[in-house]
């Protein structure tokens, strides 16, 4: 692991995305309510939010962080089909939140592809990927729109 010690604890936040493609089938059948392990948005939250809290146990050589936010929001998407995936996670520490917010959005999508795999195994998992990140020695970075 990298050695943080030295380094001065900052405000510091990161926002990672992802998206799932699925049948219209299926997607009107979420947004109905008519999936039968339950309510996949509410289930999927939880997924993620657990996630980024065992991001040390999952990703070798992550540093275990003590969390003070993390967030995990959805955007059903017609156009897709499928739903979009937000995670956000912030903490005032001495090491980044970014593979948190990664991970969050990963699991996030995982659940809800096991959610619903029973009407749709053909659903994809795709363009995960960090938005922006703030705080740190490195400053803040965001991704550049895309034309």
């Amino acid at each position: 692991m990298v050695d943080v010690g030295k380094k001065d604890e900052t405000l510091r936040r990161a926002v990672a995305t992802g998206q799932i493609r699925m049948a219209s089938e299926t997607l009107a059948a979420i947004m109905a309510g008519n999936i039968a392990k339950g309510d996949v948005f509410a289930t999927a939250r939880i997924a993620g939010i657990q996630a980024a809290k065992q991001c040390a146990s999952l990703i070798p050589l992550c540093h275990t962080l003590l969390l003070s936010s993390v967030s995990v929001d959805f955007e059903a998407d017609p156009e897709l089909p499928g739903v979009r995936v937000m995670a956000a996670c912030s903490l005032t520490g001495k090491t980044g939140v970014e593979m948190e917010a990664l991970t969050a959005t990963s699991v996030a999508a995982l659940t809800l592809y096991d959610m619903c795999k029973a009407i749709d195994r053909g659903m994809v998992i795709e363009d995960i990927k960090l938005e922006s990140k703030t705080g740190g020695q490195s400053g803040d970075w965001g991704r550049a729109p895309s034309c």
